[in-house]
């Protein structure tokens, strides 16, 4: 397993920017891939985006997708979301995640290892 620990979160106004950061360490495989999941307020956790650690393929959920940017640096083990035009309903909990069995998951319980969890609130 690794240890994942975010950071970048805070409060932001509609349509402004924030970048989050997630630090890996611990036994990292060229085949994982590492996620951003978020919570609402009362709802569920949900998939955000996805990179796969060596050949960089991305996906995003609909509802993010043209706003938000997924990427890593392999060489400094951290992976970053990008978030742009913000929305008051981006607002929630951000989790980094990751996992090496699948190349493409979009499902929390496909993922293992989770971090503590950044809050993201933007303001109308």
């Amino acid at each position: 397993q690794v240890q994942l620990v975010e950071s970048g979160g805070g409060l932001v106004q509609a349509g402004g920017s924030l970048r989050l950061s997630c630090t890996v360490s611990g036994r990292i495989f060229s085949s994982y891939t590492m996620a951003w999941f978020r919570q609402p307020p009362g709802k569920e956790r949900e998939f955000v985006a996805s990179i796969s650690w060596s050949l960089g393929n991305t996906y995003y959920a609909d509802s993010v997708k043209g706003r938000f940017t997924i990427s890593r640096d392999n060489a400094k083990n951290t992976v970053y979301l990008l978030m742009n035009s913000l929305k008051p309903e981006d607002t929630a909990v951000y989790y980094c995640a990751a996992q090496f069995q699948f190349a493409r998951a979009t499902l929390r319980a496909q993922y293992d290892s989770w971090g503590q969890g950044a809050q993201v609130s933007v303001s109308s």
